[in-house]
Order: structure tokens, then sequence, then C-alpha cells
């Protein structure tokens, strides 16, 4: 039965505006309770409340509105979310929060539930004649609790929660079994042992009483009204896009991208550039914002001079700026993207005078783009000098800087793990250990109760573990063996056959699991400088899906018959395999095997009693003829795509060497070797046969990657650069490129190719997921790999868009057969946001890396002497010009910097007869490839390519991640470098082990001395103590030569 109504609803916009809605409102009978306790037979699909909980709690609209973060904890259970506090919470707070809502609800880790009470009969109640929004909100939520509770015959106690005294003191005993108690009574009653919880609703609390208080005084221009912003954007006056804050000039500089509008301006073809904090009116980094521009006289050129201290700008008289660009002003916010940031409180002295109420306080955040935060709170002298997360909550016209509230504590600041987690916490990144629930999902492989094949998937595969030589080659020590291969001549000489072999994790992780939502989230594994933090458990990354030898495993499979002569393909085949790998080798040992050098094989050295000599030899011969058959194929594969345009780009791996305790000992370069190439190949063209089959089985919602071709105006360091050394690089297209790059080859000085190669890098665009539905076929092409179509299949263990791209191939095998899927295949949109998803989280993971690795650097250089420590003199490379300094690269610890010629006290250095450099009173002159100081001890050029002397020391700071600082310390290499020598890699050999040693020495003190009190917090996300890089840094293609825009450029991966 259905009662058709009419619904008035006055609602108040986010900008204060009121809203008049009529809309026709349809009442029914029944609407599913979502309880498992349900007694009426509701039509419950999906996501259900636990009945194992001791009551459902019911938020009212204005906790829902305030305190959802609170709300997120995943202890709290049994949570009723009413659509009349879910409806005003959108209206109130907007898109963001709304958003937040719903993929709580959505998750099926959180135990709750929503409730559309205003579309039941029995619990929708009007609002009455002369009733404010607010009271009818409370009053229909309240009666909606009653129904609930009545609906589920009373098996459980409802607990309404709200911090209207005037609502708990009406409703509060008027039903026996529903409860109307405040938030703070909740928590303190219910979960008195979730302290973090209740701190986060002190903190929210004292932050929302401090709002009501501030100044009416404006400081900024009032946003304008969306619908404004709306009709601006379409009609070309104002411009959208997002805000990017320069680093380096956090104060001054920020700049939108210009992302398309109806804007006819020619002149608008790069960023639109922001000066100034009051035209920035409030916009954070990372927000989408609408820019006017401003009339053409008063625009800016950005500066070109290098800059002493990341976000401390000076004067902007004293600076050298580039062409005038167009230049705007803020005029709206589209759309907030607040994150969880992560600050420093002040010393108890700086903060008792900063004001006279010292429970309001400026904090400074670590990220130099995000200005100082008002915060509230009453533990300022306790938390001085900490790192802790806070949110945003406001920035009104009238307040200098935005409020927001403490989250949680992270630790001292200086300490290691203060500082990884503040990398985790500034990208996104969050990685607790893996519940009770996801590891109950697990299969169980113990010495008692090892895990086994079962006889029913067994004969559902391809069983190749009898017929086919498999074997896996990847860096030593390595426990998560993604891919195997094998190789094969078959019976009649005239065919080959090639096999890629990869961990059929989705056997394991059914989708829609809870261990499959959580390898969502994360979408990647993270490798941080001292440790990894697993997309899967390890009973899953470190054994049963790692294709390890001499064990039966399960795998999906490519396998190619080829022309033996011309190696052209006859025939492909995709399934499900069972295998046994018979060797599981290192690189160095299998190139060993292929240059004939006597290598040890540890499977031939286990020999078995029944094997004699003669069928060791013969097993060897077998595995060598494998191997190269295997290269034959590679470097056949490889023509193919250099004949193509693929570019070969320039990166430095390194890899970890481990004790057998899995501790570090050194950190070495990777030296490359014909076979890490062997089997690259291999994986790019199983990625590339799987994207055609997706693709063709599913052309509009198949998830594959694209690199688009760069901007042809990013080359121009490179072509530059070359132009200096007379090198030309033709950038019309990548065939044009790559062969431009291989004849770009200084003899005497190696490195000068190498840096025209990460230049390269840095120009491309991003390679990106995405769905074909939302591209057209032109753009699926990989420009870097010059490849038609390309997705990532190989390694599954370790990134989520394999999972996915399994389960469409398997979806394309079954339909070949004219079975239907087990699950319905995600619509184009969805596989959309979820490439965007995977988009963003690799990003981070990337920005983490970095940022970790920078973490460690300055550790290791931070109590050295600079003058005295020969480990803080390293040969440098010159490979751009600035107008105040150059930036170079230390190939010894792979560092890129910045070295100043001219420092703030306007001396320029001045070079000696024996190199060395002082400071003196002189000037500077620029050129595009050189710059030259002129000082009493005479003129000095310097240019790009050069090779100098540098110093290296740490640049302190009490509030942002420490910054290494380089000074020119000679004008003459350090070492002077000899054709194909290899830059040496022995500092990084020490880094990373000596400043682990160095923070455990330190955190034992602590101990000692009774320190830590908070080490809850600080270990919260922590999931290895001791240093584990073995998979780390056979990530880190582009380590030590890349910026971070370039670091997935390519994203090739195995």
């Amino acid at each position: 039965m259905m009662i058709k109504t009419e619904k008035t609803l006055c609602l108040k916009s986010s900008r204060g505006g009121k809203v008049r809605v009529v809309r026709e409102h349809y009442l029914r009978e029944h609407v599913p309770c979502y309880s498992t306790l349900c007694q009426a037979a509701c039509q419950n699909e999906g996501k259900t409340l636990s009945g194992e909980v001791t009551h459902y709690v019911v938020p009212d609209a204005g906790v829902v509105r305030d305190f959802l973060e609170v709300l997120e904890f995943r202890e709290l259970q049994g949570i009723v979310f009413m659509q009349t506090a879910c409806q005003a919470a959108q209206h109130s707070r907007g898109r963001r929060l709304y958003n937040r809502l719903r993929g709580l609800l959505k998750d099926p880790r959180h135990d709750c539930i929503h409730f559309a009470n205003e579309f039941q009969m029995y619990s929708y109640f009007p609002r009455g004649k002369g009733e404010t929004q607010e009271k009818w909100q409370t009053r229909s939520i309240y009666h909606a609790a009653v129904w609930y509770h009545d609906h589920l015959a009373g098996l459980r106690p409802v607990v309404m929660i709200t911090d209207d005294q005037e609502a708990i003191a009406e409703y509060g005993s008027r039903t026996s079994g529903v409860y109307v108690i405040s938030t703070k009574e909740y928590l303190e009653t219910f979960w008195p042992d979730l302290k973090a919880a209740q701190e986060l609703y002190s903190s929210i609390t004292q932050a929302l009483q401090e709002r009501e208080s501030d100044s009416t005084e404006r400081e900024y221009a009032e946003h304008l009204p969306a619908e404004v912003l709306e009709a601006g954007i379409k009609s070309g006056r104002f411009i959208q896009g997002t805000l990017n804050v320069n680093k380096h000039r956090a104060q001054q500089e920020a700049f939108v991208r210009f992302e398309g509008s109806a804007n006819k301006n020619t002149e608008l073809n790069s960023n639109i550039l922001v000066w100034g904090g009051k035209h920035r009116n409030r916009a954070v980094h990372g927000d989408l914002v609408a820019v006017e521009l401003l009339s053409s006289r008063e625009w800016r050129g950005r500066t070109t001079a290098l800059h002493e201290g990341l976000g401390e700008d000076k004067a902007a008289g004293d600076e050298t700026q580039s062409q005038p660009m167009p230049t705007g002003k803020v005029v709206g916010i589209l759309q907030r993207n607040w994150r969880d940031y992560v600050v420093t409180f002040p010393p108890w002295e700086e903060v008792q005078s900063q004001s006279r109420n010292s429970q309001r306080i400026l904090v400074t955040p670590w990220d130099y783009r995000i200005p100082k935060i008002r915060i509230s709170t009453q533990q300022a002298e306790a938390l001085q000098d900490h790192r802790v997360i806070v949110r945003l909550d406001s920035w009104e016209s009238t307040s200098l800087y935005p409020n927001g509230h403490t989250v949680r504590v992270l630790g001292k600041s200086g300490e290691l793990e203060s500082e990884v987690q503040t990398i985790l916490v500034e990208n996104c990144i969050h990685v607790p250990p893996f519940s009770e629930a996801q590891l109950r999902e697990m299969p169980t492989n113990s010495a008692e109760q090892p895990w086994s094949v079962e006889a029913v998937e067994a004969s559902s595969r391809l069983d190749l573990r009898d017929t086919h030589l498999v074997f896996s080659i990847d860096p030593l020590g390595c426990e998560d063996v993604d891919d195997t291969l094998s190789v094969r001549l078959l019976p009649g000489g005239t065919r080959l056959e090639l096999g890629v072999h990869i961990a059929d994790v989705t056997h394991f992780v059914k989708e829609g699991s809870l261990t499959d939502l959580e390898a969502r989230s994360r979408a990647t594994t993270y490798y941080l400088a001292d440790r990894r933090y697993d997309m899967l458990p390890a009973v899953l990354s470190a054994d049963l899906c790692s294709l390890l030898g001499g064990v039966d495993r399960y795998a999906m499979s490519v396998m190619w018959q080829l022309e033996a002569e011309s190696l052209d393909v006859c025939k492909v085949w995709y399934g499900r395999t069972l295998i046994r790998s018979s060797y599981q080798l290192h690189y160095e040992l299998a190139q060993s095997l292929l240059n004939g050098e006597p290598a040890e094989v540890p499977e031939l050295s286990r020999a078995r009693a029944d094997e004699d000599e003669g069928e060791r030899s013969r097993r060897r011969a077998e595995l060598l003829e494998a191997l190269r058959l295997l290269t034959r194929v590679a470097r056949h594969l490889r023509a193919l795509r250099d004949r193509g345009g693929a570019l070969e780009l320039e990166g430095v791996e390194v890899r970890a060497q481990l004790d057998s305790s899995k501790n570090i000992t050194a950190l070495v370069p990777k030296q490359p070797l014909e076979v890490h190439e062997t089997v690259a190949e291999c994986m790019i063209y199983a990625n590339h046969w799987v994207a055609r089959k997706i693709q063709e089985s599913f052309p509009h919602q198949a998830l594959l990657r694209h690199h688009p071709p760069p901007r042809q105006e990013f080359f121009n360091q490179l072509i530059d650069s070359a132009r200096t050394r007379s090198f030309a690089i033709d950038t019309r297209s990548n065939k044009a490129l790559a062969d431009s790059l291989d004849q770009a080859v200084d003899h005497q000085d190696p490195v000068v190719n190498r840096l025209l190669r990460m230049m390269a890098t840095q120009a491309m665009s991003n390679a990106l997921y995405f769905s074909t539905g939302a591209c057209a076929e032109e753009q699926y092409y990989h420009y870097g790999l010059a490849l038609d179509r390309y997705t990532h299949f190989t390694s599954p263990i370790r990134r989520y868009a394999d999972i996915i791209v399994h389960r469409l191939l398997m979806a394309a095998i079954d339909g070949e057969k004219g079975l239907a899927p087990s699950k319905a295949l995600a619509s184009n949109k969805d596989q959309e946001e979820l490439a965007h998803q995977i988009n963003n989280k690799n990003r981070a993971a990337q920005h983490a890396q970095k940022q970790s690795t920078e973490l460690f650097q300055c550790l290791y250089f931070k109590d050295k002497d600079p003058l005295t420590d020969e480990r803080c003199t390293a040969d440098a490379v010159i490979y751009a010009i600035r107008a105040n300094g150059m930036l170079v690269f230390v190939p010894r610890y792979g560092l890129k910097g910045a070295v100043y010629l001219k420092n703030r006290d306007n001396q320029v250095v001045g070079v000696k007869e024996d190199g060395s450099c002082v400071w003196h009173g002189g000037t500077l002159e620029r050129q595009l490839d050189r710059i030259s100081t002129t000082t009493t001890t005479g003129t000095h050029t310097f240019r790009v390519f050069d090779h100098i002397t540098v110093r290296i020391s740490v640049q302190p700071s009490r509030c942002h991640p420490l910054n290494l600082c380089l000074e020119v310390a000679s004008s003459r290499p350090h070492q002077a470098p000899q054709a194909g020598e290899q830059p040496k890699g022995r500092g990084r050999s020490e880094l990373v082990q000596e400043v682990v040693r160095l923070a455990e020495e330190a955190s034992q003190q602590a101990k000692e001395k009774g320190r830590g009190k908070l080490s809850k917090e600080e270990r919260e996300f922590r999931q290895s103590k001791q240093p584990n890089l073995y998979s780390l840094l056979q990530e880190v293609a582009q380590l030590a030569l890349l910026d971070l825009p370039a670091c997935e450029a390519l994203g090739v991966g195995a």
C-alpha cells in the first residue's frame, strides 16, 4: 500500500540562505529495516545490522552534522542513520559531508545502515504549523527510533543521542526501551575505554564553541553564491580549476590549472597565477575554485629564482619574474578538498605569547602549502613540539586563519616513528593491521594444517605441473613472487610456446569480501624506506599466492604459440592453471647462466636421492636452453616495440641486501642486466594481450592503462640542455624522441645521456588507469611503451588494478564458454570511479615513497659535520640554470637539489684559483645554458653538465620536513668521471641501516628513561617493527633521478 502526500521543506543552504522546496511524498507500509533481528520479514537485501550488539544507536541531525567523525570509529556498532538526519546534514554541510556519510553507509566494515523513516507510513510525522525545522527533525528522529524499537519487538534497546538538552528533557523517559541521552554521556557510559572517540568529541565541541565567538570584522571578500559561480563559468567570466600552491613560495604563489570553460581568451594555454593571500581568498591547496581574471595591467610573472627556505617568501621586488602570465583572484569555492593535516604544536612560551587565551592557538602544518590553523585545546602545554592530526572545520571571511580541531596525536616531532606516520597521514594512507574478521577469511597453511590443492579446483584447471618447465626470475630474497615463465619448443619443431603465469589472487580474494574491500581501499602495497604495508594479508602475499619454487600453486596464465623462426603469433590461450615452479632464480644467477659463467643453482644442488650427475646435467642444460630461448623471444618483442617508438627512460634501481633475519645489510644500485629487460618484455607482452582480450570482450567497461603524449612545451628544458652539447632532440613523436635520445651520447661523460633521459621523463604525463567506456579508442594508446592497448595483469599481489583485470579476463573466458558471470560486471561509471581512486592511491604511494626516502637521506646527514665528514662532500652534475643558482644531481646518493650562487646578503660565490668557493660581494649574469659569477677573485662560469663539488648539510625545521642543503664547495669535480664508470652507491649502502640503528638506540634510551607516554598513538599504523625492504627497492625505478610528476610517467610495472 502506498499513500501520496506533499512535503514542504524550508531548508538553509550552506551559505545561510533559505530554500523552500515542495515535493510529492509517497508513504509505504513496508520499508526495509536492515536488521538481522527483524521479526516482520522485511526484504533486507544487502548490508544489515548485526544482531550481536547490546543496543542500537540513533544519532539526531545535529550529531550527524557535527560529529560524523566520531561515528566513523569502527568500534561503534549498530548505528541507524535516519533519513531525516542524513538529509539535514546534506543540506547544512553540503556534498562533501554527504559523500563521506554515503561512503560510511556503503562500507560493510562499518556496522551502520540507513533507514528511510520518511517513507515509512508509521514512522513519518509531518511538520507541525509553526514548528521550527530543527524541532521537527528531532521529533521525527525520536518517533522513528520508537518505531524501530517496536518493529524489532523490543529485542534490543534503542539509544538516541543528541546534544539538544530540551530534547533530552522532553523525550528522555517517555518510552520504555528507547533512551535519549547526550553524545558525551553515551561515549562515557557505553564506550568508557574508547578514549580516542571521547577526545575527538571534546575537540570538536570546543572548536564549535570557539566558532560562535569569532570576530565579525571581515578579512576576506565573501565567496559568490553557487548559482552565480555556475552561470559565470558557463558564460566564460569565471574559470574553474584546482588550486595548486607553490611550496617554495607558499605565502604568495599559487596556480590554477585551466580546465576548460566557455572563456575564449586565447592566452589561457597554461596555468593562471593567483598571487597573494587576499587573492587566494581562503582557498586551500587542492580546492576546486572559480577564478576571475584580473585586467592584463595587473598580470604578473612567476618567480624564476631559486628560493632559500621553503614556504618563506621574500619581498616580491627582490625576485626575478618570468614574462607576465594570466593572473586572477578566487571568487568562490566549488568544492573543498580538505583532508587530515599533520601539524606541530608550538613551544609553550610561544603559546603564551600568541594571545591571552592560551586555549586557542595557531599550529603550523607539516605541509608548507597549508596555512596555519587555529585550534582550540586545553592540552597545548602537553602537546608542545608534538605531531598531531587536525581537521579543518571552517574558514570564515572574518578570520585570517582557518579553524580546526585535533583528531589524534602521532608523537614527538623529530622522532623516526612520528615522522614516518606523518608521511602516511599527509598522503591519506590508512593502513591499520588486518582485522580478525579479514584474517578469518584467509585459508590456513601451517605445519599442523598444511594447505593443499583441492581436487575439484585441480580438475577445472589446465595442469602444467608435469608438462612445463616453469621458473621465476626475481630480485634476490624476493618472497612475493607474482609471476613465473615457461618456454618450450613444441613437437615438430616449427612452433614454440611462451607462457606467462601469474598468481591467481582472485581465487582466494572473493569479490565483495572484507579482504577484497580492504585491498580495494588500499589499492596498492606501500613501500617506504624502512618498511612496507601490504595490500593483502601475509598468508596470501608471502605464501599461498606467491609462486614459490617446488610447491603447487594456482595461476592465471597466458600462453602463446609462436612460429619458431619468425616468432609471429599463431595462437593465444588464456585460462586458469595449476603450476609448480621448478626454479626460483634471481636476476644475477640467471644472467650468470646465460653468460656461461659457473653458477650454482640451488634446486640442482639439492639433488634427489635417485638422481645421478647425468640427470643433474640434463636438467641444467634444459634450464639453460629455456633461458636462451626466452632471451631470444624477448629481444624480438623489444625490437617490435622499438620500431613503434618505445621509450627507454632513465631510472636508478636499487635493492636491499638482507641477512638471514631479513635485516638490511646494505642498499646497492641494481646493475643493468639483459635478463631484467627479458622479464620486463614478457610481462609487458602479457599485459598487452590481456588488454586486447578484455577490451574486445567488454568494449565499454574494461580497465586499461594509457599514457597520453606529453605537451610539447614540457620538452623545452630537454631541448635546450641537449643543444649545449650539440645534440638535437626531436620530440614530434615517441619514435623520434627515442631515436634522438639514443644518439645523444657523450662518450667522455655517460651521465649526460642519463640526465637527458631524466629530463625526458620529467616531461612525460602520468600513465593512468581508465575505463574504456570513458575514453575514445584513439586515447587508449600508451605513448611510452608504443602499444595501442595496455593494462596491468602481472602483479595482483601488490596492485588492486590487476585483481580487477583478472576478474574481467575470467568473465571474458566464461563468456566465450557461454557461462553467465557469477557477479554482474561493474558499469562504465563504476569502473571509471574505481580507476580514479586507484590512480589517486598510486600517486599517494609514490609521494610517500619519495618523502620517506628524503626523510632517511636527511636523517643520515643530520648529525654529520659537513666541513669535516668526507661523506658530506660529493660530486654533482649541473642539469639546469636558474636566475640565482643551478639545479644539480648527486650520483653518489641519488640526490637532486638547488645550489645557490647568491645568498640573502646579496653575496655571490667567488671561485679561487684552486677551484674552492667563497662568498664575496659581486654580480651574477645568467644565460640559457650557463651562469657567471663576478667577484674580486675574478669571473667564473658554470655550465650545464659541468661537474662540481658540493657540500651536503641538513636544514633543520621544527614544524616542516627536514631538507637537504647543497652548497658549492669547488668548481671542480670531486672525482673526475671516467668513460663507462657507474656512479658509486656506497653512500646509499650506509644510509638506511645507519638511520634505523640510530633511531632504535634513541628509542631504547627513551624507554629506559620512562618516556614514550604516547606510544600507543605512535604505533597505531605500524605493521613491521624491523626494517624489511626486500620488495621496496625493486619498486623504486625512479628513486634517485625522477621528480614526483614523473614517478609514474610510464607506469609499466611488472
